[in-house]
């Protein structure tokens, strides 16, 4: 199954990049019809989120956000274009949080 891994690096703060991944879940949810569960921690909060083909997480702390995604066989011939969506979503919601996202290393496996 291919694997998605999007890591980017922030200077938001957990209680700011908590909304950011909130509102990331809420529009994943309504635009990919995943269901999002949101596990709040002390130092970090984890968003899993799954659909038919696609199961991961996004692991938000103070300073990055981390996505880990699989991708089933049928999804997979579309994880370019899934991974590209996905960056341009965070990314742009990372603009919004009103500090410089630094991009990190974002890289698509096969596994």
């Amino acid at each position: 199954m291919p694997d998605i891994h999007i890591h980017r690096d922030h200077d938001l703060g957990l209680a700011r990049a908590r909304e950011i991944a909130w509102k990331w879940a809420e529009e994943a949810e309504k635009k990919f019809e995943m269901e999002c569960t949101v596990i709040e921690g002390e130092d970090s909060d984890t968003v899993e989120f799954k659909r038919s083909g696609v199961s991961g997480e996004l692991v938000v702390a103070a300073d990055h956000f981390d996505l880990q995604a699989k991708l089933g066989f049928l999804m997979g011939a579309f994880a370019g274009t899934i991974q590209g969506e996905i960056e341009k979503n965070l990314d742009a919601l990372l603009a919004g949080g009103k500090a410089p996202a630094k991009k990190a290393a974002s890289k698509k496996t096969k596994g």
